[in-house]
């Protein structure tokens, strides 16, 4: 068995979900024995055994891995509680387990995986995926690419035939429900859980029904700002006309796009699509 092989039959082996006690499977999902498998590709030493020492690198991966994971997604954990979220989180990445050098990457398929099994968010799927959204959007401004901004004194001289670019950091999501306030509330909840050493009762692990949002379309852009990650909420009219320049659209053609049909709001419109370029400047969304 050459080393390639040795490390295929390794992670083979270690990618496999604990047993409800933590500890290594004693067969793989097609029979064959774990201990064989060790044996094979590991020798024992005076205090172990070979399937023991195998057994110490399978739990690592778990322990490491679901700890990233949970810390990547307090909200969803929070709306969906802690026993739901730790079933979730083994089902999710034993079908897309880690394939590369950075754990960053682990739950970018996790939207249309929980898309695909609504089982794990009852009563709450649609606004479970709002809520991975919303973390997964965090996580790729945070370390998203920055362009040359365009500053507001840039912006006078535009032109209908003025095409932008969006910063590739800035992410816009429609969303259904208005998330990013519960995202902030569990938040300040596990701030405070771990602010206060000592406590009457046991924390929830899960938000009460009674506090969830309703219903609510809610259009949220999440970016970057010297080295901090933020959300802001824009109008539906803001939303359409930054949604068409992040398309490649020029500046008149989004204008057309997002503007009122009734022509008494056209006026109070163009009033506020100046103080909404202004702003989106000095918030560095606008590339050249």
């Amino acid at each position: 068995m050459n080393l390639a092989q040795i490390q295929r039959a390794v992670f083979e082996v270690i990618r496999q979900p604990l047993t409800p006690s933590q500890h290594l499977r004693p067969r793989l999902p097609d029979g064959r024995s774990t201990r064989r498998i060790a044996d094979a590709i590991i020798k024992p030493n005076a205090r172990l055994a070979s399937h023991e020492r195998l057994e110490i690198y399978n739990q690592q991966y778990w322990f490491r891995i679901l700890s990233s994971f949970a810390e990547d997604f307090p909200g969803l954990r929070g709306l969906i509680g802690v026993r739901r979220f730790d079933k979730l989180s083994v089902a999710y990445l034993n079908e897309n387990p880690s394939h590369t050098f950075t754990l960053r990457n682990i739950g970018a398929n996790l939207e249309s995986w929980l898309r695909r099994h609504p089982e794990f968010a009852p009563g709450v799927h649609r606004m479970a995926i709002d809520m991975v959204r919303v973390e997964w959007a965090e996580i790729e401004a945070f370390d998203g690419q920055e362009l040359p901004r365009i500053s507001k004194e840039q912006l006078a001289g535009l032109s209908g035939d003025t095409a932008f670019r969006l910063q590739p950091h800035l992410h816009m999501l429609e969303l259904a429900y208005p998330i990013d306030d519960l995202l902030f509330r569990v938040r300040r909840a596990e701030h405070s859980m771990v602010s206060n050493a000592v406590r009457k009762s046991a924390p929830r692990g899960k938000v009460r029904k009674a506090s969830l949002p309703r219903a609510q379309k809610t259009y949220l852009v999440v970016y970057r700002l010297q080295d901090m990650v933020y959300f802001k909420r824009l109008t539906r009219e803001a939303f359409v006309l930054l949604g068409a320049l992040g398309k490649g659209k020029s500046l008149g053609e989004a204008l057309q796009a997002s503007m009122p049909k009734s022509p008494a709001k056209v006026e109070a419109f163009r009033k506020r699509v100046r103080a909404w370029f202004e702003n989106w400047a000095s918030l560095g969304w606008l590339a050249k």
